[in-house]
């Protein structure tokens, strides 16, 4: 049995890559963290074109009605790449908790951005400033809403916001939609820990200690190695977790808290390796892994810690 993805998956993440690598995704960060959106905005609107926002919109508000393996393979390499905004909430929560909601068609052309907060487990939303829609989901039900007090996040880019109720609740599939909520972020820490992978085993190549460069020593190759493995034991659970969403297992929850911890411990153990590798320019505002150590902190407690999807994990068992 073959559990890759296919060839039209793998070219798909190769098109999200060529498109962000040429983007300057790092200054687009930083500009937003600073309170300059554009940047960030055009990438964003180059994830339309390429069909991102579109993947979980219904074909009957133009949008692509993908399987979730699909949004996977997008999610992934946005969170390799540090894509700033609230990337879970606008392709991933959104489209299910508006799912008969004429505003879905926005939200495939990428006209319009979504943040979702969905107490208790999610009590703000983030970016709440920027995004053209605010919901507020729970207990079946989702409502329109305006943002309230700012919060900083240790991410500087995901700013946190209370949420003040403004429209009438409507109905919605708010159980799904956490779940796609939880699932969609652990495919951003997946690809976030294979980014400062990549990162590390690079700068292992060209840092000299004593002599010879640092990649040569029998503990950083170990310490590398152990990195690898952990991304490579998370990824095949994000994915599993996406097919039961897609057939509505009874086990969906399960999958997807397994899936949440994995990924947000494989991101955790990426972060520690590269900082012990790059040393002390890892700390620096100025190098790129800074954006990814941060971005890592923030997404492990987003749509639920490991904790509570370890209580989750343990319940279903």
């Amino acid at each position: 049995m073959n559990f890759e993805i296919d060839e039209q998956q793998r070219d798909f993440a190769a098109s999200i890559d060529a498109a962000l690598s040429a983007a300057d995704v790092p200054a687009a960060v930083r500009a937003w963290a600073a309170g300059d959106t554009a940047p960030g905005r055009k990438v964003w609107t180059q994830l339309a074109d390429l069909g991102v926002t579109a993947l979980l919109v219904p074909e009957k508000f133009d949008g692509i009605d993908a399987h979730p393996v699909d949004l996977i393979v997008a999610l992934e390499r946005l969170g390799y790449w540090a894509v700033p905004g609230p990337i879970t909430e606008s392709l991933a929560v959104a489209p299910v908790l508006l799912a008969s909601d004429e505003r879905s068609g926005a939200l495939a052309s990428g006209e319009l951005v979504a943040t979702v907060a969905m107490p208790p487990q999610v009590p703000r939303a983030v970016n709440a400033d920027v995004a053209g829609l605010v919901l507020v989901a729970a207990d079946g039900h989702v409502a329109d809403a305006t943002a309230g007090t700012a919060h900083d996040s240790v991410d500087p880019v995901r700013k946190l916001f209370d949420v003040d109720v403004t429209g009438a609740p409507q109905k919605a599939d708010t159980a799904r939609a956490y779940e796609f909520g939880v699932l969609a972020t652990a495919a951003q820490l997946v690809g976030a820990g294979q980014a400062m992978l990549d990162h590390s085993v690079a700068y292992a190549k060209q840092r000299t200690q004593f002599g010879r460069v640092i990649g040569s020593y029998q503990a950083i190759k170990h310490k590398l190695a152990d990195v690898h493995i952990a991304v490579e034991l998370a990824r095949p659970l994000v994915y599993g977790a996406a097919l039961s969403l897609a057939d509505g297992s009874a086990d969906t929850a399960r999958d997807v808290s397994a899936a949440k911890v994995a990924a947000a411990d494989a991101a955790l153990l990426a972060a520690r390796s590269s900082l012990q590798t790059h040393g002390a320019i890892g700390f620096t505002q100025e190098h790129d892994l800074s954006l990814l150590l941060l971005r890592v902190q923030a997404l492990r407690s987003a749509w639920g810690d490991p904790t509570l999807h370890r209580r989750r994990l343990l319940e279903a068992l």
